[in-house]
């Protein structure tokens, strides 16, 4: 019988988080395929203590704009400033090492393997001697259940199998494996986190993504779900053929607004966009 993941507030959770200072500031990134242009002078900034959705229709530049901000894909103009400096080299690895995490939408988890394997996946801790180093299994259990703790997740069977799990579970494994980083991330980035997942499943990882927020850490969430979006996120990216049409507050904006600069652009404001 597989584990089961409750979620719950935690009381420790740091209120007011949000500073004015942007944790992470995209500016004028563009990147071209040859001739296609998919993404084009973007920019955008995101505060600690925030949720900022992105939204856009399929080949609009979103996820060619988030691969950029994780180090995956480097730009070919534009920078990115992560607490003030300037992200170079513009790789995975320095991304990571300056606190950007991307949880992509097919999270990235080994079936076969246990939550604490996958929690682990890639950056075991080990002792001994690097011929013959010896997995510190014990100490691997104890920061995965800490983490999870620390996330309001309760988890009752630390060596069930992530096959095992539903998705809003493995979603919420994906989003500690995140956590568990030898520099702790700043900025949390999420590929379309609750799209196969049905409504209690979706509630509970928006649930976790909010408390991510209350603890001071920046969270930018891609999805399709428009009405989702808007009431999760504090603040809204538009993309609409590679060109940012809209970035300012949800409450500017309501389902039918945002759906009109999905299809049209920066013409559906009537004015021009918030900077």
């Amino acid at each position: 019988m597989a584990g089961r993941l409750v979620t719950a507030a935690p009381a420790s959770l740091a209120k007011g988080a949000r500073t004015d200072s942007p944790v992470l500031e995209v500016v004028g990134l563009s990147k071209s395929y040859g001739r296609v242009r998919a993404v084009t002078d973007v920019s955008f900034d995101v505060l600690p203590g925030e949720i900022l959705g992105i939204v856009g229709d399929n080949g609009a530049g979103k996820s060619t704009l988030m691969n950029m901000v994780s180090g995956a894909v480097a730009p070919d103009g534009g920078e990115l400033r992560i607490a003030g400096e300037r992200l170079a080299p513009h790789t995975i690895g320095n991304a990571r090492a300056r606190g950007i995490e991307m949880i992509y939408q097919d999270l990235g988890l080994s079936d076969n393997l246990s939550v604490v394997e996958n929690v682990f996946l890639g950056r075991e801790w080990t002792a001994g001697p690097a011929r013959l180093p010896v997995l510190r299994k014990k100490a691997m259990r104890a920061r995965t259940r800490e983490v999870l703790e620390r996330l309001g997740i309760d988890l009752h069977d630390m060596n069930v199998l992530v096959e095992g799990l539903s998705g809003g579970q493995r979603q919420m494994v994906a989003i500690a494996r995140a956590l568990v980083t030898e520099n702790e991330p700043r900025v949390m980035v999420m590929d379309e986190p609750t799209a196969a997942l049905g409504t209690t499943e979706s509630r509970g990882v928006n649930d976790l993504i909010v408390r991510l927020r209350d603890r001071g850490y920046a969270v930018i969430v891609i999805s399709h779900r428009i009405p989702e979006v808007l009431a999760l996120a504090d603040r809204l990216l538009v993309m609409k053929g590679g060109r940012r049409v809209y970035h300012g507050p949800t409450g500017a904006l309501d389902v039918e607004r945002c759906v009109q600069l999905i299809v049209r652009g920066a013409d559906a404001l009537g004015t021009e966009e918030p900077a």
